[in-house]
């Protein structure tokens, strides 16, 4: 009995999207796009790399962010004139971000349509925030490679506008590790110290991150890279800095550690 031949390249590729209806995600966008140029906005590398190594997402992955933050910085800069600049730049920062750019995927159900490596799929990468977001910003590129940047912007502020409606200086996505920086500071605390550690093989680690603050264990995060795992551990410790009772243990460790005037003793300083 022969072996069943393995496709790869064009053929692999067909296979896998023969019979796919794109009609509900073209829906979804409001606009439409070439099949051929759809289906390359929605190859991610590793499919890409296991077939014969085919053209991938990311060089549309770029243009889409371009096309992305000016439409976006564009809207907020009309939509509230008599914001600093400081504040629409976090919101942007927000709204464009990783996270924000999964949320969207998530609505329009784009994950179900991302061509992906065995590996990927057999680690639920169709929900990973990092390849949803890639992804959107692919097809924003192929929308604009297709119509221009007027019909690629009106599609960005379809799909974005609630969240630029709702859009604060202090997103739901914040830098974490500056926030706690700046909280501990405004108590006159000790600065954040971080430790990470990955398990798993190379190409899907996990990554866990402790942050300390003198001496003391303030919070625990997980991310699929280092620098994820010491934000999701700096929002823990943001959260417990608020508990009294953890912020007295720390206070008093910080006062422990200081020296005291002549003639004071730690129990009556």
């Amino acid at each position: 009995m022969s072996k069943r031949k393995r496709l790869t390249g064009k053929e692999a590729l067909e296979a896998a999207t023969a019979e796919v209806d794109y009609g509900p995600l073209l829906s979804s966008l409001g606009v439409e796009i070439p099949k051929d140029l759809l289906i390359h906005a929605l190859t991610h590398r590793s499919f890409a790399n296991e077939n014969g190594h085919l053209p991938n997402n990311e060089r549309l992955e770029f243009l889409g962010d371009a096309v992305l933050g000016l439409s976006v910085a564009g809207q907020l800069y009309q939509q509230y004139p008599t914001r600093p600049e400081s504040d629409i730049s976090k919101m942007r920062a927000s709204i464009v971000s990783r996270y924000g750019l999964a949320d969207i995927a998530r609505e329009i159900s784009l994950g179900q349509y991302i061509l992906l490596g065995k590996g990927e799929i057999v680690t639920d990468g169709r929900d990973k925030d990092s390849i949803l977001a890639d992804t959107t910003e692919a097809i924003l590129g192929a929308i604009y490679r297709t119509h221009g940047f007027e019909v690629a912007r009106d599609t960005v502020l379809r799909l974005f506008q609630h969240k630029i409606d709702v859009a604060s200086a202090t997103g739901r996505h914040q830098d974490w590790k500056t926030t706690l920086q700046e909280r501990l500071a405004e108590r006159k605390l000790e600065m954040p110290v971080y430790e990470a550690s990955s398990t798993g093989p190379e190409h899907e680690q996990t990554f866990t991150a402790v942050v300390y603050v003198g001496g003391e264990k303030l919070g625990v995060g997980q991310g699929t890279n280092k620098k994820l795992a010491e934000q999701a551990a700096a929002h823990v410790a943001v959260g417990a800095l608020a508990d009294d009772i953890t912020f007295g243990k720390l206070k008093k460790t910080a006062t422990a550690g200081q020296p005291h005037d002549a003639g004071e003793t730690p129990e009556n300083a």
